[in-house]
């Protein structure tokens, strides 16, 4: 399809436009922390005990099969087309521009709601803090709305400004994570025996067909690979691509199995209900029973998600930049304000689509019990969504092979063949963990039947807002496009 696709189709005006709109100013060591930022959910590692041992065979499994060829594929796409806007820019190059804005949009959509993931997360970690508080559904949905807005006043702000802010948060995010595993360590010690029993038996490591749902959480806990090359055009050296991709890598992979061993050593995972402050529980036993210690903990984990909310808004906002720059979505969003050149437009405009599915969640007319049915219903969503633009990320790596073999041969980013079994693996490893998110529940708030149901609503929902968005420009383009004046022979 890509050879179909004619040159000047494949040519998007956001290269021409947007490396001089926007500063360079994100070094290696920035797009570290945005990868960290936006991969790492160490609350991960409290939902993954309920599969006890089998949850390193998970995380393993998620390593190899989609988050090491997602690093080596976006390492080699991000090389060849450093522009705003990643997968939106890889995929126009690749298949056009109905598959490109299709792609982009379907990067973006998740990152909507995964920004009121993240202040649902500030509240359940405010709940440990504060036993009982927020017990009431506005009050949470206050909480929520109160992040998201704070996120978008950090995101327009000068990047430098919020980036080094942001920096501060994951440093002190990463320390917190070191406790976690620490804890663990530390009852280990003490008590002369992990929490967690059947260490030595083979059947608690293997992984069972009615457990497949566990590698769709496990693909759900490592998207956003690609998330920081939104931002191509503000890179300042494109070195960082490769060095982000790796150390970024080896800090998610150590962070999540170094958690869950915590966790697992001080908890009995046979206990476990996948509770999100699991690993604050396992801190303050770790600890020596001191609440005090895991209070402080819990308030850096709220930091972090407070400042991780901003990492998505500014970083998912390039999105819609281009979007806006091609003339897909209304022109205003591709602009940029004077003084501080980041796309406000864009920011203000994805922080109001966040706060009114909070108001429609959150508010004193829903019961608890639909609060949290339609939390897991849309963190399922953003997993299906999220994994359909990863199939079309892994195929672009044959399609641009294709399209550009000279580019291709120059940037090697790993040998061919190499790139091409990641773009099989994951292809496949994608498409396999939306297919297990739509199996089975998450939880048991659900029926089979009505989990599938709910999810295929808001899934196809969502791609036909993407295929109606498209059609609408494609109308206003022609009708804008001058009719051809017939001049004398």
């Amino acid at each position: 399809m890509a050879a179909s696709a004619p040159a000047d189709e494949r040519t998007m005006i956001s290269e021409r436009i947007a490396p001089g709109m926007l500063p360079r100013v994100l070094n290696s060591f920035d797009m570290t922390i945005i990868f960290v930022a936006i991969v790492l959910f160490i609350v991960n590692a409290s939902a993954i005990q309920q599969a006890h041992q089998a949850a390193y065979t998970y995380w393993i499994l998620g390593f190899i099969a989609f988050l090491i060829p997602g690093a080596l594929v976006t390492a080699q796409l991000g090389q060849m087309f450093p522009q705003e806007g990643s997968l939106y820019v890889w995929t126009q190059k690749a298949l056009g521009p109905f598959w490109g804005f299709f792609a982009g949009f379907c990067a973006w959509w998740p990152g909507i709601l995964v920004m009121v993931a993240t202040g649902d997360a500030v509240v359940t970690l405010w709940q440990f803090v504060d036993t009982g508080g927020l017990p009431k559904a506005w009050e949470q949905g206050l909480v929520i709305l109160a992040v998201l807005w704070f996120s978008a006043f950090m995101s327009m702000l000068r990047l430098r400004m919020t980036q080094s802010y942001a920096n501060w948060a994951v440093v002190f995010y990463g320390a917190a994570i070191f406790v976690i595993g620490l804890a663990g360590i530390l009852w280990l010690i003490g008590a002369g025996h992990s929490a967690t029993g059947g260490w030595g038996t083979a059947s608690n490591w293997n992984i069972h067909s009615g457990q497949w749902t566990w590698f769709g959480f496990v693909i759900l806990a490592l998207l956003g690979i690609e998330v920081p090359l939104n931002m191509g055009v503000e890179i300042v050296n494109m070195r960082s691509i490769k060095r982000y991709l790796f150390w970024g890598s080896l800090v998610v992979m150590f962070a999540y199995l170094w958690a869950t061993l915590g966790t697992m050593l001080a908890l009995p995972a046979a206990k476990s209900v996948g509770a999100t402050t699991d690993i604050l529980s396992a801190v303050q036993v770790g600890f020596f029973g001191s609440h005090g210690f895991a209070v402080v903990v819990a308030l850096v984990l709220i930091w972090f998600f407070v400042s991780n909310t901003i990492v998505y808004n500014y970083s998912f906002s390039r999105l819609l930049f281009v979007s806006g720059l091609e003339q897909r979505m209304p022109a205003k969003l591709g602009t940029v304000n004077e003084r501080t050149k980041v796309p406000v437009y864009a920011i203000v405009t994805q922080t109001v689509l966040s706060s009114l599915f909070v108001v429609a969640i959150f508010n004193p007319w829903v019961s608890g019990n639909n609060n949290q049915k339609a939390y897991w219903l849309f963190q399922a969503a953003v997993t299906v969504i999220w994994c359909i633009s990863m199939v079309l990320l892994f195929a672009d790596i044959f399609l641009v092979k294709r399209a550009f073999p000279a580019k291709f041969d120059e940037v090697r980013a790993a040998h061919p063949y190499v790139l091409y079994a990641c773009g099989v693996i994951g292809m496949l490893a994608s498409a396999f963990g939306a297919y297990v998110t739509f199996r089975s529940p998450w939880t048991s708030l659900f029926s089979v039947g009505h989990w599938r149901l709910w999810l295929a609503i808001l899934c196809g929902i969502s791609v036909a807002a993407a295929i109606l968005i498209y059609a609408i420009s494609e109308f206003m383009h022609r009708r804008e496009a001058p009719t051809p004046t017939p001049t004398a022979a």
